[in-house]
């Protein structure tokens, strides 16, 4: 039986985590296990693979149900833990590993943030801490085509964050790379480029400005700044080269072929636990393990071979990275360049031996360019044009220079060579500036693409295999129509008579997106915070990837839980137009009366007056928009003293199929009268899962079931999306419908909101 039969066998099985839509119980996967030992003891070997595939299964769902068991268990009231710190910013937020709880050890791998208390002294990593915790369950915001910030943590391991009532050190030490790390924080701090530094040799990116990483994620540069093969490769190269020169002192007897590798491999265990052991790192040190092994074994290996026992071993190693994005780009991009150089190999042609080196590097990067478009498109939604140029000198420059002397001078660092540091320090700082200059330089070739593109991404791979199997001339008739039938989502469009609401998942905030015929009008723009807001973060991405257009915003008031993204959208469609009740430049009114048309809905506003003096929540523009048939009434923030002003005036009027819950079901809203008035069959209320009001209050979600609404909230579905057709209507749940999978699910106290 071949290693690499078993490790397709690992992979297969282990890969259907990723959609499964729940985990098997216990009993079934002990029953599975049993049936699976049965199996692989068959003499026949399609029944022995199918056995090893189900037990390397059940290995996967174990670990699975590992992760998701503190999110149900310790949830549930103060826990007493030991927490070993692996990253803090100085102040309020730590993040650590629990090791024991409730003074018996804990075996599993569990990560848990820690918010808003100060510890009772200077904290660093490494140090124990014996604290009781309040923890809750990691819960993400969801929408389709957007960032899945609670698959990533069940990837990351970091799947409990909450805070700390009580705090003691059981040993305050720092760790080593913790003085390290500091010691090397201190010395950088006099350079320019020295948060660079720290993240290019040590891993550490949080003080790297966001404006660098914009600039290298627009020129597709952004894979440097990851601890990844590249840099830990290249100090087991470097370790290799020294123990191979070293052997040339040594007498023959002496000489072991596999002295060099083994010496490789262990500095690049140790460089991947001194720059925190990142997920990419670990995966690295892994795989070079594997390569090793392979090695030692003596026999000769293909590279899909290697590549399908390093994929094997990370999974079973870690079978919940599955579901990480980081590692399905390292495996995706080594199997496309194993196909690149296997199915169009580099020519060896005169003109290419005298330009060998830059030839290898265009042919590279020529490689990626193509082949990795199709989990660009799917992960980031785009690629960048200027990748291309920017790698080629990038990718030399970042390698062969700055690493180099970035390995350097972490190495002088140890020893009282203060002068000599200082020299590399500021060679290593003159490349980092010559590098992001030319950078700089380059346009933003950052190019937006959306859903319709994803198949039409599979071309390159496809003309590939077409033109080794000179499919062009066997079978042209079929080449063409797969072509057309790729590009099929370019130009088809779907004529129908059908609108439909999308309520976005933007936490404590609210936006919502009215769509008819490729067309879309926006009522609310989500939140504002420090630094970002929804707009730029969630819903231009939204807009963009699902090839909407947004020709207008409806404000419902001023506070920045929904105004927040407004200036971001402003920036993105300067011609779109404004209607808000603020009175301000350039806004359309906004008031009572006022009734227009767009694409076949009338849209009429029923609050406020425009002669009215409310401000904040009760001068939210409220809107009804009617088909003829069916219509939607969207209420912003309004209180319920607004509300009953509001039904004194044409409250008929206001009878709806369904209703935005006002203010995100506080119980400042949503009274009974407009409840009752507004008739409704379907209310959806936006809100975030842990705000610190408690919304939705438990009082208004009984009133709206008492009245026959059906109730549906963003914190349980994520993005909701209602379709109205002639007669009927249909209701599509991100987390329920779209997305069913075992790590979308609400983990945690049934009801908890705050």
């Amino acid at each position: 039986m071949g290693i690499h039969i078993v490790s397709a066998c690992a992979i297969l099985a282990i890969i259907p985590l990723y959609w499964l839509p729940v985990l098997p119980e216990p009993e079934s996967v002990w029953m599975m296990i049993a049936a699976g030992i049965a199996l692989a003891a068959q003499q026949r070997r399609w029944l022995t693979f199918s056995g090893i595939g189900l037990l390397f299964f059940c290995w996967g769902v174990l670990a699975a149900q590992e992760s998701v068991w503190p999110l149900n268990h310790l949830t549930t009231g103060p826990q007493q833990a030991e927490v070993v710190i692996t990253a803090t910013d100085g102040a309020t937020m730590h993040q650590g590993n629990i090791v024991s709880l409730n003074g018996k050890r804990w075996w599993g791998v569990t990560g848990v943030t820690l918010y808003g208390n100060y510890l009772p002294q200077k904290v660093c990593a490494g140090q124990r801490w014996a604290m009781v915790l309040r923890l809750r369950a990691v819960h993400g915001e969801l929408n389709d085509g957007g960032y899945d910030s609670q698959k990533n943590a069940f990837a990351r391991h970091q799947t409990l964050s909450g805070r700390f009532t009580h705090a003691e050190a059981v040993d305050a030490r720092c760790s080593l790379r913790s003085r390290y790390l500091g010691s090397l924080q201190n010395v950088l701090t006099a350079y320019q480029w020295g948060p660079v530094i720290l993240g290019l040799g040590m891993g550490e990116r949080l003080n790297v400005p966001r404006e660098i990483k914009n600039l290298m994620r627009e020129t597709g540069t952004i894979h440097l700044m990851a601890i990844s093969g590249l840099h830990i490769a290249l100090a087991a190269s470097i370790v290799w080269l020294l123990a191979r020169g070293l052997q040339y002192f040594l007498p023959s007897h002496a000489i072991r072929w596999q002295f060099p590798m083994l010496a490789g491999l262990c500095f690049a265990a140790f460089y991947a636990w001194l720059t925190g052991m990142q997920p990419p790192a670990m995966r690295t040190v892994v795989s070079l393990m594997v390569v090793a092994a392979l090695r030692i074994s003596g026999r000769q290996w293909s590279p899909w071979q290697i590549w399908l026992a390093c994929v094997a071993v990370i999974l079973i190693f870690d079978p919940v990275a599955v579901l990480s994005q980081s590692f399905a780009l390292s495996a995706f991009a080594v199997a496309a360049l194993i196909f690149w150089y296997q199915w169009l190999p580099l020519p060896n042609g005169l003109w290419i031996r005298r330009i060998k080196h830059l030839a290898n590097l265009i042919h590279l990067q020529t490689g990626m360019l193509c082949l990795l478009l199709p989990l660009q498109v799917l992960i980031f939604h785009g690629f960048s044009l200027s990748s291309f140029l920017a790698n080629l000198f990038a990718v030399p420059l970042v390698t062969f220079i700055s690493v180099p002397l970035i390995l350097l001078g972490m190495l002088l660092h140890l020893f009282p060579l203060a002068l000599l540091e200082n020299a590399v320090w500021y060679a290593a700082d003159k490349s980092l500036a010559g590098l992001f200059g030319l950078l700089a330089r380059l346009p933003n070739g950052w190019q937006d693409v959306d859903e319709r593109w994803q198949y039409l991404t599979l071309l390159p791979w496809l003309a590939i295999i077409g033109w080794r199997f000179r499919s062009w001339k066997v079978l042209p008739a079929v080449c063409l129509t797969a072509s057309i039938m790729l590009a099929l989502p370019l130009w088809r469009t779907d004529k129908t008579d059908s609108w439909t609401l999308h309520m976005l998942d933007v936490g404590q905030g609210l936006a919502m997106v009215i769509e008819r015929q490729g067309r879309a009008i926006l009522y609310d723009t989500g939140l504002a915070w420090p630094g970002g807001d929804s707009g730029q973060q969630l819903i231009i991405p939204w807009l963009r990837w699902h090839h909407l257009k947004p020709e207008g915003v409806i404000l419902s008031h001023e506070h920045l839980d929904h105004a927040g993204g407004l200036a971001s959208l402003q920036k993105a469609w300067p011609e779109m137009w404004v209607r808000s009740p603020l009175h301000q430049d350039g806004h359309l009114p906004c008031f009572r009366g006022q009734r227009w048309q767009w694409q076949g809905l009338t849209f009429s506003v029923h609050w406020p007056p425009e002669e009215g003096h409310a401000k904040g929540n009760n001068r939210s523009c409220v809107v009804k928009i009617d088909d003829g048939e069916q219509s939607i009434l969207l209420t912003g923030d309004i209180e319920a003293q607004s509300e009953l002003a509001m039904l004194s005036h044409r409250w008929r009027h206001l009878a709806s199929t369904l209703i935005q819950v006002p203010h995100h079901g506080s119980n400042t809203s949503s009274s009974m009268p407009l409840v009752q008035r507004a008739e409704g069959e379907i209310a959806l209320a936006s809100a975030a899962r842990y705000n610190a009001w408690h919304f939705p209050s438990a009082k208004v979600v009984r009133r709206y079931g008492k009245e026959g609404y059906t109730w549906l909230d963003t914190p349980h579905s994520g993005q909701i999306s209602v379709t109205f057709s002639q007669h009927s209507r249909q209701i599509r749940r991100l987390r329920e419908h779209n997305l069913p999978r075992w790590y979308h699910q609400w983990f945690g106290a049934p009801v908890d909101n705050g």
